[in-house]
């Protein structure tokens, strides 16, 4: 393994989530975080990044199971009328592909959640996307197209450390595309077999195994509590995976390893000088 990322999705989702990427920063191996800009607990996660600097903060797109940035009045044929997206993300994928007056609609909310992430002053280390939608051909061509005039210069590839065959033709799709724009990428991905629970022993198995390369390994902490932060992740042991970023058994087999850990920047330093950039530009 030539890297290591270590990212915590959904950050700005629950103040438990917000809690749970500060702990494991200071405490433990995480290094980087995924913001969610419009959702409930944003604005705490931002201030938690600020008094962080060390933490790299990207932007984690959010079209699907979630809360848009513009008003419904702006994209109506996107979300309800409490301003969450609505449908399936299959017949979501249709209407992007077939018809353009959604696909218009879906352009200017990436571009809004591009814009509400630049007004937070962060330097923006990487993008990816909730459910990771951007292995979605139109998703995919409307967030390389806008996301280089916010800075982005580096993007999640979820191709799975496990090897799923049946995504192997979108994997090879979307890293085509971002080769063909220049956006940085990671290797390998691991977590995605696992969400909701990576915890000690599936964190030590993946180490154990790294391939060669970039590997981003993602996770879904929190602190704990008693309801699900949301309905979709009833299963989800974010405890449990906030103890492994946190287990010193996790840090000494990292240390053991002698490999570079840090954000999308740090690995791509080409990426945060570009990034660096566009801060500075905006």
């Amino acid at each position: 393994m030539q890297a290591l990322i270590v990212t915590a999705d959904d950050f700005g989702l629950h103040a438990r989530v917000n809690d749970a990427v500060a702990l494991a920063h200071q405490r433990g191996i995480l290094t980087c975080a995924s913001l969610m800009v419009s959702a409930p607990a944003a604005s705490e996660a931002v201030d938690i990044a600020r008094r962080l600097p060390g933490l790299r903060v990207g932007l984690h797109l959010t079209l699907t199971d979630g809360f848009s940035t513009l008003a419904r009045e702006t994209i109506p044929h996107l979300t309800d009328n409490e301003g969450r997206f609505e449908g399936t993300m299959f017949g979501n994928g249709v209407r992007f592909f077939m018809l353009p007056h959604v696909r218009r609609q879906l352009a200017h909310e990436i571009e809004a959640q591009f814009e509400a992430f630049s007004r937070t002053g962060l330097a923006l280390d990487h993008v990816n996307t909730h459910k990771h939608f951007h292995l979605h051909p139109t998703v995919l061509d409307l967030i390389v197209n806008i996301g280089p005039r916010f800075g982005m210069r580096a993007m999640r590839l979820p191709r799975d450390v496990s090897g799923s065959l049946w995504l192997a033709p979108w994997i090879a799709l979307v890293r085509a595309r971002l080769a063909r724009a220049g956006i940085a990428h990671n290797d390998w991905v691991a977590g995605l077999a696992a969400t909701g629970s990576m915890n000690e022993s599936a964190m030590l198995a993946t180490l154990a195994r790294a391939p060669q390369g970039v590997l981003e390994l993602y996770c879904h902490p929190a602190t704990e509590g008693e309801l699900p932060i949301t309905p979709a992740m009833r299963g989800y042991r974010h405890a449990d995976e906030l103890a492994a970023l946190c287990s010193p058994r996790i840090a000494q087999a990292l240390a053991s390893m002698n490999v570079k850990c840090g954000g999308f920047g740090d690995v791509f330093p080409a990426a945060a000088g570009a990034c660096k950039e566009a801060r500075l530009v905006s």
